[in-house]
């Protein structure tokens, strides 16, 4: 096996409401192959020359194009790529989904779509750029101006709905849509749409998605054991066990015993805690 490293960084203080963190991944290998667990949004430069595929959860297959957005998906993605792999990356948080679509987040929940047919060719030039960068930091600083640009003329700015469902997101393992909606002062089907429109899913599939990558992350990271998270809103081992395979792709026992690769490495994102929000850093 090559090298494989998988590198983050903080955007500027003014996006931080728009993108989670950057991201730089290099795999020194002939194929690269594996799991993704659900996720947000991601606007991905696949900076290396092999190609690459995606098997979503429910089963769909795409080739993965050079620049592409990954809407939000919903459980493990398999990833294959031709190495030597080189990918840098963001992820694409609700409001700045709102701001740079003109789409609801559903309609690509688990697919993925080529960027240049949403902002143009010229992205081939970011992309020439992310190249010619020698270092993290340069390349950030280009992401960084890429998306001060990109939300320039924001189509929506949804700020009032995302940092309500955040907050409640993050206010426990496992929310209860109720208060989400008694905060909300909307009917329920309104939240659902809105949550639909931003986050991709309704709120009750938010709150399980969370708390799955929460738990798992904890799990991993030997901050809580099988008896303690079961107390927090999963009704016994057998649907802790199916959630946490659901959204992760791998079992429990797996994620304690022998963390795959990619798992492991997306625990570094907890390096940034207090630089970016809880939702990011913790899942």
């Amino acid at each position: 096996m090559g090298a494989i490293s998988l590198d983050y960084a903080a955007p500027a203080d003014d996006l931080k409401e728009f993108i989670s963190v950057f991201y730089e991944f290099k795999a020194d290998v002939p194929v690269f192959e594996d799991l993704e667990r659900a996720d947000l949004a991601q606007f991905r430069f696949k900076l290396s020359e092999g190609g690459g595929e995606y098997s979503f959860a429910d089963g769909h297959k795409q080739p993965a194009p050079d620049i592409q957005i990954v809407g939000p998906t919903t459980g493990m993605t398999h990833v294959r790529v031709d190495g030597p792999v080189h990918v840098f990356g963001v992820g694409l948080l609700p409001a700045g989904w709102a701001a740079l679509m003109g789409f609801e987040a559903s309609t690509v929940l688990n697919r993925v779509l080529d960027a240049t047919d949403l902002f143009g060719k010229s992205l081939h030039q970011i992309a020439d750029q992310l190249r010619a960068a020698e270092t993290l930091d340069q390349r950030v600083a280009i992401g960084n101006a890429l998306a001060r640009e990109l939300t320039t003329n924001a189509r929506e700015l949804p700020f009032w709905f995302t940092r309500t469902v955040d907050k409640w997101l993050a206010s426990a393992l496992s929310p209860e849509v109720t208060d989400l909606v008694s905060e909300m002062g909307l009917s329920r089907r309104q939240v659902e749409r809105y949550c639909k429109r931003f986050y991709g899913a309704p709120p009750k599939v938010l709150a399980r998605k969370y708390r799955a990558l929460r738990a798992a992350v904890a799990l991993a990271k030997g901050e809580s054991d099988l008896s303690s998270l079961l107390e927090e809103g999963f009704y016994d081992q057998s649907h802790f066990i199916r959630e946490i395979k659901q959204f992760t792709g791998i079992t429990p026992k797996k994620i304690a015993d022998d963390l795959p690769t990619l798992a492991r490495l997306t625990l570094k994102r907890s390096d940034l805690a207090g630089q970016v929000g809880p939702l990011v850093t913790d899942t």
